[in-house]
């Protein structure tokens, strides 16, 4: 039996596992793929190694902990003034786990789904294996601003959903209070349900506020909110995440859930409840360590010549080719600066379905300073050379 023709299978991987692996194969710094390399929150690794030997190993109840999901209501009432009741709460295995568990609820084959690009590259394949179809439309550079004519535009009879992303990866942007406003009305006035990846909440630095659907009553009743430890943590292997909805979508969720991964390792489910209840303090400390890399590497790349588009938040910068006096042509440049530079980026074409090649590279800063000071000495000869 031919195995290929029974089963649907991409032979290939994700840009950002095979930029990794050429950094890794020449010997480059990588500031490609999104995880950091500061030392871990010892916090959270003493509470899960407690968890291991001190508590149950056995399956947790499917929704989750009660002990986490009493710690994401208290997050969320402390951080966003977010009232959210234990019925609302889904713990999962991870934001993409989330994703899926939420397409398979709310989704129906022949359903049409709008997708705003640059996007989270498992939502397309997530949203197919559904059945459903995709509907692109393109945030607006260089502010990465949402076209709500383009949104409104792409609504059919067939639309059953929006997804949107904020803070955005990779623009590092956040969707304000005014433009969420203007989604409610078009899901009020569609009957359409909306799908908020809100992963990188707790990066929004410089002091912004994080603004979520659910602050929005014309959303309240029909968004999910999905949120992730391995971000708000910088612990990206941990995959334990959650979704946040009114009761009767977060049962439709949860039916799906326990048929996916079914829970997650309690362990780190008590370890993430501890880290939640953390006092503010405790994250200030981590957004200021951020917000250090972000303006060391803004600064650094600035003074080599570069032009970088205003973050803020996420653990990305985006600069612009053409403005840095570079090819624009993302993917060209990054293939370049591995060769040549020996610095992995990852071209923001990537995060397109419909898009052959863009203007724009992102760099992570989530990196220790002596790894950004010489991945931007590298930097500034590659443009020299180049620009």
């Amino acid at each position: 039996m031919d195995v290929t023709r029974r089963i649907a299978i991409s032979p290939s991987t994700t840009i950002f596992e095979s930029t990794s692996r050429r950094a890794q194969a020449r010997g480059a710094i990588n500031l490609g793929q999104g995880f950091p390399d500061f030392p871990e929150p010892a916090e959270l690794l003493d509470a899960a190694a407690r968890a291991v030997r001190e508590r149950s190993n056995q399956y947790p109840p499917m929704r989750g902990l009660p002990t986490l999901r009493d710690a994401i209501a208290a997050y969320y009432r402390g951080t966003q003034q977010l009232t959210v009741a234990d019925e609302e709460i889904v713990v999962t295995s991870g934001g993409t786990e989330a994703l899926a568990a939420t397409f398979l609820a709310l989704l129906e084959p022949g359903d049409e789904v709008i997708l705003v690009q640059p996007l989270y590259d498992s939502y397309l394949p997530l949203v197919e294996r559904v059945g459903a179809t995709a509907r692109l439309i393109d945030l607006q550079p260089p502010g990465w601003t949402l076209p709500l004519e383009a949104l409104e535009a792409a609504i059919s009879p067939r639309t059953r959903l929006i997804v949107l992303n904020t803070p955005h990866n990779p623009s590092g942007t956040a969707i304000d209070m005014a433009t969420l406003e203007a989604v409610g009305a078009l899901c009020e006035r569609h009957d359409l349900f909306l799908l908020c990846d809100e992963v990188w909440e707790a990066t929004l630095l410089d002091g912004a506020p994080h603004v979520s659907p659910l602050h929005i009553s014309s959303l309240r009743e029909r968004a999910v909110k999905i949120g992730s430890a391995g971000k708000i943590f910088a612990l990206t292997g941990w995959k334990v995440g959650w979704v946040v909805a009114a009761p009767p979508i977060a049962a439709a969720i949860a039916a799906r859930h326990q048929f996916l991964t079914f829970t997650t390792a309690p362990s780190l489910q008590w370890a993430v409840a501890e880290g939640l209840a953390l006092p503010l303090v405790w994250y200030d400390a981590q957004r200021a360590r951020f917000e250090a890399a972000r303006d060391r590497l803004v600064a650094g790349l600035g003074e080599a010549g570069y032009r970088v588009l205003p973050a803020r938040g996420t653990w990305f910068v985006t600069v612009d080719l053409a403005g840095s006096g570079l090819p624009a042509d993302d993917l060209a440049v990054a293939d370049q600066l591995i060769d040549q530079a020996g610095v992995a980026a990852i071209p923001v074409s990537a995060f397109y379905v419909e898009r052959a090649e863009t203007n724009y590279l992102r760099f992570c800063f989530a990196k220790e300073s002596a790894v950004l000071d010489t991945a931007i000495e590298r930097l500034a000869v590659f443009r020299r050379a180049v620009a």
